[in-house]
């Protein structure tokens, strides 16, 4: 997977933000993205705007690129 979304779930335990909250309550996201961003799936991006702008941040402080292994080998 190429993309971690590690520092958004850090800024969520940062601000308390819980799926309960994000899910149910705020209804930012719905139950299978918070699922996809758990697994550093594909959230398109509109989701990424919406999360942005619910937590005041910019897109590079809730994910960021990891190159794939196979990726950094083929650049040697």
């Amino acid at each position: 997977m190429s993309i971690s979304y590690n520092k958004l779930l850090k800024l969520f335990d940062q601000k308390g933000v819980t799926s309960y909250t994000i899910t149910k309550k705020d209804k930012i996201i719905g139950q299978a993205t918070w699922k996809k961003i758990h697994e550093n799936g594909h959230i398109d991006t509109r989701t990424i705007e919406t999360l942005c702008k619910y937590l005041d941040c910019q897109p590079g402080d809730i994910m960021e690129y990891v190159p794939d292994e196979n990726e950094t080998d083929q650049e040697s």
